[in-house]
């Protein structure tokens, strides 16, 4: 792969992703025109967060069906169109279903991940997908800088309107710009669904990255639901604009991604995705010891930024080794747990700070990165175990 289709890629999909997070830091004002409460607007951007889950379930395998070029291109303009339903939206029902929609299509980045990973060299997988992840980071995290500033000053559903716009153009320019990616199987998608559920029962190391992946991107989810919420309150009382800046720390942090695809490829991804759990489990006890003091909330903000970012890296790296024909539906299993995790994160985050202010919402993230570590811990353990065994057997043999 060229540099420059790697850096095409890593652009696309921060692009494409950051239709899922503009929300965020509007949640506020959408809340107020449309008489919601903190915690039923968090219930509407959940609706995100499962269309994401659906459009894995549905798309992405379908990346191993037909030809990537042509799906990527036709998933930008149907991402269009969910979010020119957004912008336009008249009731509450109307949100409800175009948040849903644009979930579903931004589904699109995760047919492009496994584009990258399977043009990569081997050498060099970690490295590309770990710039692709890089932009699809930064898009994230700037999206919320971006719709907290332009909503600001032009109104949330402007946002969208240009949302919609930017999705004809990525479309246009995928299409002539990507090389022509051939399928790698030929089977209905009942099968391809049917594999899906095969692959995930063969491979131990599948359900495990998928399991720690959903728990530390609830983690993620939850604290950049809330946050908006949390800097109205003292001693902050930030407005959306402000709100929408802090995106820049996660934008920061998200340039690490590249580093830590390098360092996986070194390492192994065992161990960076042990060094992620315990970095954001980190960052959550700053924010709930600290979180009321700016110091304290940005320094939090960073460690979980970061050590969601490496696990996710990691976790890809480990999932596309399993089998290269079968990328795509590893990437849907992988990608599904992934999002059923951020949109727990997104409704009980919101839901946790209106039972139990600032400790009430931090109460459930900690709980979840708690019981990653111990899961992971024991399945290190197990491993250790089992290679320990294989190795006295080989020796009496």
């Amino acid at each position: 792969m060229s540099r420059g289709i790697v850096w095409l890629l890593a652009i696309s999909t921060g692009c494409i992703v950051a239709n899922i997070y503009y929300a965020q830091p509007l949640l506020a004002d959408m809340a107020r025109e449309f008489g919601l409460s903190v915690a039923r607007i968090g219930a509407v951007f959940m609706l995100t967060q499962i269309g994401m889950a659906t459009g894995m379930l549905v798309f992405v395998p379908l990346g191993d069906k037909y030809e990537r070029r042509r799906l990527i291109s036709t998933l930008l303009v149907a991402a269009s169109i969910a979010l020119a339903f957004m912008a336009a939206a008249p009731t509450v029902l109307w949100l409800c279903v175009a948040s849903f929609a644009v979930g579903a299509t931004a589904a699109t980045v995760q047919v492009i991940v496994p584009f990258a990973a399977h043009h990569a060299p081997d050498r060099e997988r970690g490295r590309v997908v770990g710039t692709v992840l890089g932009g699809l980071l930064v898009g994230a995290l700037l999206a919320r800088t971006f719709s907290g500033v332009f909503g600001a000053a032009f109104g949330w559903r402007h946002v969208y309107w240009v949302a919609s716009a930017l999705m004809i153009g990525l479309a246009v320019v995928i299409r002539v710009a990507l090389p022509v990616s051939p399928p790698s199987v030929s089977m209905s998608w009942a099968k391809l669904m049917r594999s899906v559920a095969h692959l995930a029962r063969e491979h131990q190391v599948l359900r495990e990255s998928a399991l720690l992946a959903g728990l530390l991107f609830l983690a993620f989810a939850a604290l950049w639901t809330t946050l908006v919420f949390l800097l109205r309150t003292p001693p902050y009382h930030y407005g959306t604009s402000a709100a929408g800046t802090f995106g820049l720390l996660g934008a920061a942090s998200a340039s690490t991604a590249p580093i830590v695809g390098r360092l996986t490829d070194k390492g192994g991804p065992e161990r960076t995705v042990l060094v992620a759990i315990v970095m954001t489990l980190t960052g959550y006890v700053l924010l709930l010891v600290f979180g009321r003091t700016l110091a304290g909330l940005v320094s939090g903000i960073i460690l979980v930024d970061i050590g969601v970012q490496a696990g996710h890296v990691a976790n890809q790296s480990r999932i596309y080794a399993l089998d290269p024909t079968a990328r795509g539906r590893l990437n849907t299993f992988y990608m599904v747990s992934f999002f059923a995790g951020g949109a727990l994160g997104s409704y009980f985050g919101p839901l946790g700070f209106t039972v139990g202010g600032w400790p009430g919402f931090c109460a459930f993230p900690l709980a979840a990165l708690v019981v990653a570590l111990v899961y992971f811990m024991r399945a290190e353990r197990n491993r250790s175990s089992a290679d320990e065994r294989m190795t006295r057997l080989s020796r009496s043999g």
